[in-house]
This record gives C-alpha cells, structure tokens and sequence, in this order.
C-alpha cells in the first residue's frame, strides 16, 4: 500500500477544497488513537477520520459515524476546550512529508483570537497526532514519547515541535539533477530502493514506477548507469513529480482478480495487467481499498479453518489413491498365474512325484515357460493353487478400481471446495461452505446445533448484450443453478477438466450471440482453478443434456456431445448486479 507523500499531497489537495474554512463542530475519540472530527462547511457538514494507528494510520473524509466512549478521554477533552468551534484556515503539507498540518483558528476564554495546529503524521508504527500552540509548542499528543521511548524526539507537552530528519532525504519536488545523481551514486543500493531511501514521501510503488518509466533495471544500482542514463531517469523522475506539482491526481485501486492490491494517486503503467477502479475521491478511494482488504483479510482469516479440513481430507485421500495405485498394479500380472493353471492341468499328467518345476508350451504366445512348483502338492493341488492365487487378485483389482474411483470423485470433490474457498466474498458464502463440508461427513456436526439457514446466492452478471448470467460460487450453488434455476433451453459452461462453478446463461427463448459465448466461457474460466490463465478450454452445451449420476455429490454432473471453446479468465468487460 502506497500512503506515501504523494497520495498525502492528493489528500490536502481534496481537504482544502472541502474543508478549508469551515468549523470545527464535534469532536469524538471514538479509540485511543484515533479522532473523528465533524466539520461545518458552506456545502454542509462533513466528517473527517484521523488514525494513529501503529498498525494502520489513515486519513480520510468519511460518511461513517463511530461511537465514542461514555467518557471522553482527555486528549478529546482538550481539543474540545481548545479548537471546538475553531475555524480550519489553512490545511498544508511540508515539503512532501507524510503529514498534514490543520491551522485553526479560535477564540480563547477572553474572546482573543488564537491559533493552533492540528498536525496529523502518517508514519507507519511512528504515526501520530500532534496538538501545537502558535510558537509550535507542543500542547498534548495522542500518543506520548518520552526519551526511553525515542532518542530522536520526545513528543510531550511542552517540548518544541520539530520534523526529524533521520535519514537526510531530499524534497524530490526541489531537487537538481546534481543532487540527484550524487545521492543515488551515494547509494550502493537497487535502483529502485536507492529512489525511495533518497527522497521525502515516495514510495516503493513510486519508485518502481519512475524506473519502469525510464526504461531500467529496478535491480541495477545508479553506479551501473552512464551519464546519459542518469539524465535521462532524472527527466522521468522530473516528469513524474510534474504531475504532483500540477496537482493533476488520479486516484485508482489495483485490483488482482478481486482482491485489492494497490492504490494510487497517479497512474501506475507497470500494473497495467491488473484491474483498475478509478475514484473522482481520493477519501472514497481510500475507504474503499481499506474496506475491501479489510474484507478479504477477514474472509481467509475466517476461512484457515475450513482451508485446514479440506487440505487435510485431501492429503489423505492422495495418499489413499497412490496406496490403491500401487496395490492395482500388483493385480496387472495376475492372468499370468490362470495360464500356469491351464498349462499344469494340461501337461502336468506325467510329472514325476516331487517335481519343482514343468516345462510346458504356452499355447497362447508358442513359446516355451518354466512354470514353478510347490514339490509337496500334486500337480492338480498346484494348479488349483495358481487358480485360487488368479480370483484372488482379480478380485482385489475390481475391488480397487471401485475404490480408485471412489478415491479420484473424493479428492475431485474437495479440490471443488478449495476453489469455492478461493472464490468465497462473504461470511455467507462460508457458511454455506461448511454446511456442505458438514453435509459431506468432513465436519461433524454438534449434536446441538441445528442445520443453518444459508442467504448466500450466486453471482449475477449482464453480458454486453443483455443476457442475464450466474454464476455459481460452490457446489450447493452450482446444482441449484443447474438443476432447478435453469430451464431446459438456458445454456450450461464449465471449465474443461478442472474444478470450478457452473455458469449458466438465461436465454428466456433467445439465440446467444457469439460475444455472450464467449464471455459466458470467461466467466467459467475465471471462477476456475484455471484462474489466470490465458487459454481455459471451456465445456458448454444446453442445460436439458446436463444430467446428474446417481448418488453423485453435489455439483458432479454429466454431458456428451458437448461444445468446446479455448479463452482468457479476463472478466473486466463484465457488468456484476449483486454479491
């Protein structure tokens, strides 16, 4: 995540426009270090969440309310003292730090006007919220750090507020070409880490940027580069802040599949391959990457559980299917001992008494065999032996094949339910997913608990030319889709050979168009374990020629004379109606 300089001169870029000169109407403190403070503006009110979180500091304007705690605590109490009706008449940032500075205005107990700075520094476990007088004198904190705690700088009332400037970094919006290529050549570093050590606010998501831009090595160090180079990275690296300075933003989320991945303030070309979610807010966009990680954290934190069961059940049942395999082909050579029993009963008339072994003529290849014998038993005995010795093997090899069988629609089976694991977006759909495990025998279920009610449903998307597409997110989904959502004229796609959800396709007496094929087959390749790749070949054909074997676990089916198509998983043309 890129909460770099950068994204923080976006931000005082949107809090000036919408807060600058309003006042200052709540103040809460809903956690210890956080503040949500409610702004009067000419447009109406507007709420603006602070975190100083060690773990995740932000700053954006929300819609949220957060409840505060019966009693205030006394940072909350004093800003409410102090700036509680102030006016915001200056929102800035220093240089290209990672802080914000509010400068309000306010009148004091003899009704003088005053000043005070609000100073917000967003700096990973560092971060804080700072609260200075007019001579920039500390008057409290959210946190407090005393010299035990930092040999840097202590933040407590009464001390004298300063930036500390541990690891001399330069302004990258000031910076020369001669400064610039005599602090990288400084730097034995990557090119990429040297960027972001030298210079104020950038991230390495910046940094990678200006080096893909430029057309070098990220891995290589500014010593490996000629001068010409050097120019010509810092031209790119002034270009890049060009748009900084001109304060032209465009906030955007990064999505891998559907999970955020990154997010910006200005565009990222190296990330071209993945999705992209463009925002006119850079609060919205914040909320909204935070909120949807927040979400797929919690979905596979809660899904590590179910994850272990399946991956449990399916090493089990792997090394179950190489036991059964090896057994089977243990089986392989059994004919050969019903041959030595047809030959003993044909030649084995004139042994001698103790004979250990017959020479005999196979008449099924003409070849000459040298069959071994048990000396103590006659040749009748000796013969019933290899027979006994043939059923007996030929019915373990049924037997097995029954049971590879079994084994192979087991481990098909849970490998389906770790792709709906992957594909799960909600509590729900987990839910669900137990339910199927417990359903299944997987999970047991406690003699207390009743079947739960499930409000999990399919995906829902419109193709290009209107038809109405669902797509199922586990097995449960996938033969409700199949068996009772569809109709017999409606369209069935399945990614060939590998497990996935059923996609059907509504025709409501329609003939599909070859775009809504194609994207129908996208959409089963992307809700697949093929995933990514760019070629899936797809299976399709019309639900009334889909059947269910008998006694088959949910969303097991089969087809003949099926369609095939060979696409990409890229489902970004796609327009999804719910969740």
């Amino acid at each position: 995540m890129a909460f770099d300089g950068i994204t923080i001169a976006a931000l005082v870029r949107e809090l000036k426009n919408r807060l600058q000169n309003g006042r200052i109407h709540k103040i809460a403190q809903p956690e210890a270090d956080e503040l949500l403070l409610t702004i009067k503006t000419p447009h109406g009110p507007e709420k603006l969440y602070l975190s100083a979180s060690a773990s995740l500091p932000l700053i954006y304007l929300t819609e949220e309310n957060k409840p505060g705690p019966m009693t205030a605590p006394n940072f909350c109490m004093l800003l409410r003292k102090y700036i509680g009706g102030g006016r915001i008449y200056e929102i800035s940032q220093p240089g290209l730090e990672r802080i914000i500075r509010f400068e309000i205005e306010h009148l004091n107990e003899l009704g003088d006007l005053c000043r005070k700075t609000l100073i917000v520094e967003i700096m990973g476990k560092h971060s804080n919220i700072i609260f200075c007088d007019e001579d920039g004198r500390i008057i409290d904190s959210i946190k407090h750090i005393s010299a035990q705690v930092s040999s840097v700088r202590e933040v407590l009332p009464g001390r004298n507020y300063f930036i500390p400037d541990t690891m001399n970094k330069q302004n990258p919006l000031l910076v020369d070409f001669d400064t610039f290529s005599r602090l990288l050549r400084e730097k034995p570093a990557p090119l990429t880490k040297a960027i972001y050590s030298c210079f104020t606010g950038v991230s390495p998501l910046a940094a990678e940027e200006i080096c893909d831009l430029s057309g070098l090595e990220s891995a290589m160090t500014a010593k490996d580069l000629s001068e010409d180079m050097l120019i010509h990275l810092y031209r790119q690296f002034t270009i890049f802040f060009d748009a900084v300075r001109r304060m032209e933003f465009e906030p955007a989320i990064y999505y891998d599949h559907d999970a955020p991945l990154e997010f910006s303030c200005l565009p990222v070309s190296h990330f071209q391959i993945y999705n992209q979610k463009k925002f006119s807010s850079v609060s919205d966009m914040l909320y909204t990457y935070y909120a949807e990680k927040n979400t797929v954290t919690r979905i596979r934190q809660k899904s590590a559980d179910l994850r272990r069961i399946v991956q449990t059940a399916l090493e089990r049942n792997r090394k179950k299917y190489d036991l059964q395999s090896r057994q089977i082909r243990d089986t392989l050579n059994r004919e050969k001992y019903r041959i030595y029993g047809e030959l003993i009963q044909a030649y084995g008339y004139n042994l001698p008494p103790g004979a250990a072994s017959l020479e005999a003529l196979n008449y099924y290849t003409n070849e000459m065999i040298s069959i071994p014998l048990d000396k103590t038993k006659t040749p009748q005995e000796n013969a019933q032996r290899y027979f006994a010795k043939y059923n007996k093997q030929k019915r373990t090899c049924e037997a097995l094949n029954l049971w590879i069988r079994e084994t192979e629609e087991d481990i098909a089976y849970l490998e389906s339910v770790g792709t709906s694991l992957d594909i799960a977006l909600t509590e729900d759909d987990l839910a669900q997913i137990k339910e199927e495990l417990t359903e299944s025998g997987y999970i047991r279920r406690k003699f207390s608990k009743k079947k739960v009610k499930i409000k999990s449903q399919p995906l829902h998307y419109l193709s290009s030319d209107g038809f109405d597409m669902y797509v199922g997110k586990n097995n449960y989904q996938n033969e409700e889709l199949t068996f009772h959502f569809a109709t017999g004229g409606d369209w069935w796609f399945h990614a060939k050979g590998t497990p996935g959800s059923h996609v059907i396709v509504k025709s409501n007496g329609r003939e599909l168009t070859d775009r809504a094929f194609e994207e129908a087959g996208r959409l089963a390749a992307y809700y697949s374990k093929s995933r990514g790749n760019d070629k899936v070949e797809i299976d399709y054909i019309q639900r009334k020629h889909v059947k269910k074997p008998n006694g088959a676990k949910p969303g097991f089916v089969i087809y003949h004379t099926n369609y095939s198509l060979v696409i990409d998983s890229d489902i970004s043309m796609l327009k999804r109606l719910n969740s």
